[in-house]
């Protein structure tokens, strides 16, 4: 196990002292830096991106070829950190606690450290690694007009005012697929320069939310639903994975129950849990948001459109679509195209 000691005094330096020890290299571009390694030691990338009012994010997409110990120093730097674990695990202590606390996929936590204190993250040998760190200079976001903490429950808004780092704080979630697909989203943006900055950005925020509400969640004594295990959540978000990716496919409740292993009460109580959806429900959103998108993006017909997203009636469609956005597909694109006109 090989031990990588650092002392920041902003993100920039993690990222330049975790490249120093694994003989990465770093580029930077429009304020985002990426470090990228292919070596012995590891294979992947790090990303950092500050943004305004002390906020910025540290991405691991990264498989260490060897076991390191991330091992932070606490004292000019010393944000509160926001971990979300998309893919593989990790494991966290404070350098008074003698026991790690693993980390798997899907689970978030949240901690800071006193002043002087000392935080390690320990990442294991051939595991792939994708991490979302969300990071907060106290200091600096609560001069943040918008950043009223006052509205946070007790234990976070104390976190969040103590400024000076007198008190130590960690708080592990348990499974939460709704921000797999928030974290996944920032990976598949395509925008570059000051776009790409901007929407990241804005994702930042959604999923700094998340973490918000599960955090309250928690201390109000909501859990996980007793009826569904972790492993059958994850199944239901694969399920929805698959009709995110494939929505023109026919499916039916007995078809999905029957090919991955759930009953159907057990589906529609994971859908209801995830997405506030039933799986028709969920199904017919995926589809009718797609159809928006074709219109917008393609130059398929109203009928090509209906096909491709796995409708058989265009009257149904016509109707569904008109009741979630106020306007006929026909009017719809009829203003995308007044607009191109214009433009032109």
């Amino acid at each position: 196990m090989i031990e990588i000691a650092i002392n920041p005094t902003n993100t920039r330096d993690i990222v330049t002292h975790i490249s120093e020890y694994l003989n990465g290299s770093i580029i930077e571009r429009w304020g985002e830096a990426v470090m990228t390694v292919d070596n012995e030691n590891a294979q992947g990338k790090i990303t950092f991106i500050p943004f305004d009012w002390g906020v910025n994010l540290l991405d691991f997409n990264i498989t260490f070829r060897k076991e390191f110990v991330l091992r932070i120093e606490a004292e000019e730097f010393n944000p509160v950190r926001f971990v979300y674990n998309l893919e593989g695990y990790f494991l966290h202590r404070f350098g008074v606690q003698n026991t790690e606390y693993r980390t798997e996929q899907f689970q978030s936590v949240i901690f800071t450290n006193k002043t002087n204190g000392v935080n390690f993250m320990h990442f294991p040998k051939g595991v792939r690694l994708k991490t979302n760190v969300i990071q907060i200079v106290r200091k600096e976001f609560l001069k943040k007009r918008t950043s009223n903490v006052s509205t946070l429950n007790k234990k976070l808004y104390e976190v969040f005012v103590d400024t000076d780092h007198e008190n130590r704080f960690v708080h592990y979630g348990e499974l939460n697929l709704k921000m797999a697909d928030l974290v996944k989203s920032i990976h598949n943006i395509k925008s570059k320069g000051m776009l790409r900055i901007l929407k990241v950005e804005a994702k930042i925020y959604e999923i700094l939310s998340l973490h918000i509400q599960q955090h309250d969640k928690s201390t109000n004594g909501k859990r996980l639903p007793k009826s569904l295990t972790k492993s059958e959540l994850k199944i239901i978000k694969k399920v929805s994975d698959v009709i995110r990716k494939e929505p023109s496919q026919q499916y039916t409740l007995d078809k999905i129950s029957l090919d991955y292993g759930l009953s159907q009460a057990k589906l529609q109580e994971g859908f209801k849990f995830l997405y506030t959806r039933t799986v028709t429900e969920f199904i017919r959103h995926v589809r009718i948001e797609l159809a928006r998108d074709l219109m917008r993006n393609s130059d398929l017909n109203i009928s090509q459109i209906v096909y491709t997203i796995g409708f058989t009636s265009r009257s149904y469609f016509s109707k569904i679509f008109k009741e979630k956005y106020g306007i006929s597909p026909n009017e719809f694109k009829k203003q995308i195209v007044s607009k191109v006109s214009v433009a032109a």
